[in-house]
């Protein structure tokens, strides 16, 4: 657990901000942007910004949720052009993860520029890795315009195991990384983590006036399902809730703020439907009512923690499928289904990560860009 962060600010400069910095490394390029609906230099998407700067900007490719950001969760992204611009958009969201060299054979450099929320599991680092090994192997370059790290003030949850490598945890970091993704695209050059261990040509541009204690509220929800800076807060806990048979309130006004299932005690204080909306078409547990809990008033500083799943499980009228076959694919381990069963605490479950944690956190200061007080 992590002692009390800083009071949350907005003063941070992003890395789109500062142009001074990057546009010179732009100029007279073929310029292909990784981006979003957070791509913004203050009230302009990034796109805008630079075609009015004169770069020659042409591709877009869209991460999950695609270029706009209102795509639901898991949808397939298709291809398309950019309506304002008339830019094509490529996904990397679909059948297609991984930028091909088909698309980059006409681009110069690849500018990375999309707010993470700090947990492994959320596709955005997956999606930079795979256009970072792109780049590697095509011979581009890739700049990262740093945004700062909502979750960045501690680093906690279990290490990724080699085994359990998925589009939902590409790199061995644990499920709680504090790094922004500036921090994060260093880390996986200079580990050797991009296939064949090859090294992409990077250049990061840092945000301003941020350090690792600083409390970062998002100006624009990073994904439809994370609309509140208390759902960003408790997105790392919860989600592990998704490779088990509780929702997290998709499909409700509370996604990331609530947790129930069919198959927790009616005796719960709280009870929600979930029923498919624009962020989620089809979201687990639809039509059923849920029985759990409102966390909208918890404490959103609590950090990582195991007490809800741990009570959820041990609560649950049908343990013998509280878990999915996913549940795996999100912890990165496969010691937690089991020391959850066999009734292990909280404290007994961290001891075990205890050993892998450090040798991160140790790492982790290599590719540290801003301090962490």
């Amino acid at each position: 657990m992590q002692s009390a962060p800083q009071q949350i600010v907005e003063e941070p400069r992003m890395g789109a901000e500062l142009g001074n910095r990057y546009l010179p490394l732009l100029k007279g390029k073929r310029v292909g942007l990784v981006v979003n609906q957070t791509s913004l230099v203050g009230r302009s998407h990034l796109v805008d910004t630079l075609l009015r700067q004169g770069i020659q900007v042409k591709t877009i490719f869209a991460p999950e949720h695609g270029f706009r950001g209102e795509e639901a969760d898991g949808a397939t992204i298709k291809d398309g052009r950019d309506a304002r611009s008339g830019l094509p958009v490529r996904s990397l969201y679909g059948a297609t993860r991984k930028p091909t060299p088909e698309m980059l054979k006409d681009l110069d450099v690849l500018v990375f520029d999309i707010q993470d929320v700090g947990a492994r599991f959320y596709t955005f680092s997956s999606t930079l890795h795979y256009v970072m090994e792109a780049a590697a192997e095509q011979g581009k370059t890739v700049i990262v315009l740093d945004r700062p790290n909502p979750n960045g003030h501690y680093v906690d949850g279990p290490v990724l195991e080699p085994q359990f490598k998925t589009f939902v945890g590409l790199n061995p970091v644990p499920v709680v990384h504090g790094l922004t993704m500036g921090e994060l695209a260093q880390m996986i050059n200079g580990e050797g983590w991009l296939a064949g261990g090859k090294k992409c040509s990077l250049t990061v541009i840092p945000v301003e006036g941020y350090t690792h204690a600083t409390r970062y509220k998002l100006p624009v929800r990073p994904s439809p399902n994370l609309p509140t800076a208390h759902s960003v807060d408790l997105y790392a806990t919860l989600c592990l809730f998704e490779g088990t048979d509780v929702s997290v309130g998709r499909g409700t006004a509370m996604p990331f703020e609530v947790i129930g299932a069919p198959t927790q005690p009616s005796t719960r204080p709280f009870s929600f439907t979930p029923t498919p909306n624009p962020a989620s078409t089809a979201p687990p547990q639809k039509g059923k009512l849920c029985y759990g809990l409102d966390l909208r008033q918890t404490n959103g500083d609590i950090g990582f923690t195991l007490k809800y799943l741990l009570d959820f499980y041990q609560q649950s009228t049908d343990k013998a499928n509280f878990f999915n076959k996913g549940f795996e694919r999100l912890v990165g381990t496969a010691a937690l289904r089991q020391q959850i069963i066999a009734g292990k605490s909280e404290a007994e479950i961290r001891k075990t990560w205890e050993p892998a944690l450090g040798q991160y956190k140790a790492m982790r200061k290599k590719y540290l860009l801003y301090p962490e007080a």
